[in-house]
């Protein structure tokens, strides 16, 4: 629970009985849980509503990146045709190829 030990948890059990009293701290642990309980309740509710943004937005990227991988190897293959056409040219002319 909160990364605290039996010792650390008694100790501030100790600690808020002698501050409180025997009769106001049942009040304060309600109050705790339902502080408690209510950031837990916002937590969720901010997960439910971040997680379909968070995952269209990464349903996007991987549109974008394969639309993206897709046009190089559309550009990649124009070059390599622009490219052999010209070493094809080349060779019909008579004129040596180049590295």
């Amino acid at each position: 629970m909160f990364g605290l030990g039996a010792g650390e948890i008694l100790i501030i059990l100790v600690i808020a009985f002698l501050l409180f009293g025997p009769k106001q701290l049942p009040e304060i642990g309600r109050q705790v849980g339902k502080a408690v309980k209510g950031f837990k309740e916002t937590a969720d509710d901010l997960k439910k509503t971040v997680e379909p943004e968070l995952n269209m937005i990464q349903q996007e990227m991987k549109m974008v990146e394969q639309d993206f991988e897709s046009s190089m190897k559309e550009a990649e293959e124009q070059i390599n045709h622009a490219t052999s056409g010209v070493e094809h040219g080349a060779e019909e002319s008579g004129l040596p190829k180049q590295a």
